[in-house]
């Protein structure tokens, strides 16, 4: 079952999200592990991330700061945060790291929140990067102009074409709040932004939004 699929069957109801939530069926990041021999448990996102097989699912545990600096993905998986809100998990990239999570391959992020010291949160290389109910977080003062909460360099020619999804790149961002940064997206390659909605309310600003391949 690809991970889009066993997402949407965790959504129908109790029984189903239960089952498609089984230990057994997803990888798991949990910083307070002490038994390392556990199968399928990693004690950092970088460590499962290694671990997991293409399609796989990472599901991060809620509570605390979970350490993301310059995590390279090259294959198909899904993080997921393991908290009832995106508030409640957390993925930290301190100072001197270029971004959080590095996409070379089509992937989902979903209900967490991504924080970047100073740099971008997400750094978007090839493939389809799916951003679903999260929250983005960068400097806003004084060193703004450096952070950037999306950033895609796809198509710019630096990529080799072997990890090139068929179909194309794309950036899909929906139900996300995004604080912070000089732009919601800076784009280096050959995208360019469509449809875009902004709604604002008072506490925050929603973005919807579509990078595509032209």
């Amino acid at each position: 079952m690809e991970f889009a699929d066993r997402y949407n069957t965790a959504l129908v109801c109790q029984r189903w999200h239960f089952l498609a939530c089984h230990p057994r069926l997803w990888l798991r990041v949990d910083r307070t592990i002490k038994d390392l021999s556990e199968p399928g448990v990693f004690p950092s996102i970088e460590m499962a991330v290694s671990a997991a097989r293409p399609g796989d699912t990472i599901l991060i545990a809620a509570g605390g700061d979970h350490l993301a600096s310059n995590i390279q993905i090259n294959k198909p998986l899904c993080l997921i945060g393991g908290g009832e809100v995106p508030d409640e998990t957390m993925l930290f990239c301190s100072r001197g790291s270029d971004s959080a999570l590095e996409f070379l391959s089509t992937c989902k992020l979903a209900n967490l929140t991504v924080k970047a010291e100073l740099g971008c949160c997400l750094l978007h290389r090839s493939g389809r990067l799916t951003i679903d109910g999260c929250i983005l977080q960068c400097e806003t003062d004084p060193l703004d102009y450096l952070s950037c909460p999306i950033v895609s360099t796809a198509g710019a020619g630096d990529i080799l074409s072997s990890v090139k999804t068929p179909r194309g790149d794309s950036v899909s961002v929906s139900q996300t709040r995004i604080e912070g940064g000089a732009k919601a997206v800076l784009t280096n390659g050959d995208l360019a932004l469509q449809r875009v909605r902004v709604i604002y309310s008072r506490d925050s600003v929603y973005f919807w939004f579509d990078v595509e391949h032209t």
